[in-house]
């Protein structure tokens, strides 16, 4: 039962929070819309808290990867595009589940825009980032065995994240969905889609078994 409340909240209820956002308030209330987000995502995460301690070390390792996730975003700031974002919040996902990816992806959009701005566009950058850890949660046992097919992963993700993220830039160009206009920005974002695909692929390459095996052997010797 806890596991449908969680996908229910993660899957139909944040989505149509955002859209109602962006729809209904025209974006204005982005700031209730976020907050709102960010206490649904921590939701499905709690249900599954039994107060032992292994639960209180899991949501500690939980905030450390959503902090590193925050800070690797702001260092390449310098370049745009290319970003580890989707690679910590994969990688939270394999080892702590769907759950802890989505709340991971979703807090690192809201807390890094605290330096990067924040605007009507965060609450669709919370969903992108958490739905990314959530899809990755969900193929955990294939992911990973296979470092190169957890990389291809990577680079998907970062085509989702974009072809997300273009969702939003419709609704806020028209005020409605427009087919012809998605289209178009879908083409326009070809440059920066392929640096951020090309960035979570070669992140996850690079990190994916090192924070890995760091996570597994921590897992073991606490009993999480």
């Amino acid at each position: 039962m806890k596991k449908w409340i969680s996908y229910g909240v993660l899957c139909l209820l944040i989505p149509a929070l955002v859209l109602c956002g962006a729809l209904l308030f025209k974006g204005k209330q982005y700031a209730w819309i976020s907050l709102c987000v960010a206490l649904l995502s921590c939701l499905p995460v709690f249900l599954q808290f039994e107060h032992k301690r292994a639960d209180t070390k899991r949501l500690i390792l939980i905030a450390s990867m959503t902090a590193l996730s925050v800070l690797g975003r702001i260092i390449f700031t310098p370049i745009p595009g290319f970003k580890p974002v989707t690679a910590m919040v994969v990688i939270t996902a394999l080892y702590f589940g769907s759950e802890a990816g989505f709340l991971t992806g979703a807090l690192s959009a809201l807390i890094s825009n605290f330096w990067f701005g924040q605007g009507p566009w965060t609450p669709f950058q919370m969903f992108a980032w958490g739905i990314l850890g959530l899809i990755a949660g969900l193929l955990a046992s294939l992911l990973k065995r296979n470092i190169i097919l957890l990389s291809l992963y990577g680079a998907l993700s970062g085509i989702l994240y974009s072809v997300i993220m273009d969702v939003w830039t419709v609704l806020w160009a028209d005020g409605g969905f427009n087919l012809s206009r998605y289209v178009a920005a879908l083409a326009s974002s070809l440059p920066f889609t392929a640096i951020y695909a090309l960035s979570s692929f070669i992140f996850l390459l690079l990190l994916g078994k090192p924070i890995g095996k760091i996570l597994e052997r921590v897992q073991t010797k606490y009993g999480i």
